[in-house]
């Protein structure tokens, strides 16, 4: 089996970039789910921090992708979800506000914890010749660990931003983050690490 090593994730390769993708996972959301009051401070804080990193990556080139539970809702789609929590008093209100996604970005419904049990993504990311993702969002200790061990079983390089991503608890998060470094080689530093910071004045929208 093959590994990427550190230097093969070095965020100054164009060519690396061009094989990256920015997963954004389950951060379009109501919070209405048992532990939402516990988990909404983090996940906010970490949305502003996904704010900034989305518009690096789209000024990098580097394609942005939503996965979202679909919370047991299967008569509804991801712009449907959108727009509830755009325009419905929810908790998750400020959150959807700050990452709407864009029309370039794609989508991806997954039924159960990992972005890729019994959904398409593995298929998107060939067609878009990906090997490497940038895992975002909630939760560390469970949709984005799964992901991430779904991920480095079919040999993709993974970058985890400790910033990007929130759990119930600042503990439990980080160690999530541990784990997922040790175990699967997770770069889990920062978001400025793994795509080099664009001028404040352009992220003025995130605050």
């Amino acid at each position: 089996m093959v590994h990427e090593d550190e230097s093969s994730r070095s965020n100054g390769d164009p060519s690396e970039q061009s094989k990256t993708a920015l997963l954004i996972i389950d951060m379009i959301n109501p919070f209405t789910f048992p532990g939402a009051d516990e988990l909404f401070p983090a996940a906010h804080e970490a949305a502003m921090s996904i704010c900034r990193f989305k518009q690096r990556a789209h000024q990098a080139g580097i394609p942005v992708l939503y996965i979202n539970d679909n919370f047991g809702t299967w008569r509804h789609d991801f712009h449907t979800l959108v727009t509830h929590c755009l325009n419905e008093p929810c908790r998750g209100r400020a959150i959807a506000e700050l990452l709407a996604p864009a029309e370039e970005d794609y989508f991806v419904l997954k039924p159960k914890h990992s972005a890729f049990y019994a959904t398409p993504l593995e298929l998107l990311l060939h067609s878009l010749g990906i090997r490497r993702l940038i895992l975002t969002g909630v939760t560390g200790d469970q949709c984005i660990l799964y992901t991430a061990a779904d991920a480095y079983m079919r040999d993709y390089g993974l970058v985890i931003p400790g910033d990007c991503t929130a759990s119930l608890s600042a503990q439990v998060n980080e160690q999530a983050l541990e784990h997922m470094r040790r175990y699967f080689r997770a770069d889990t530093s920062g978001s400025d690490h793994a795509i080099p910071p664009t001028p404040a004045r352009t992220l003025t929208q995130c605050e």
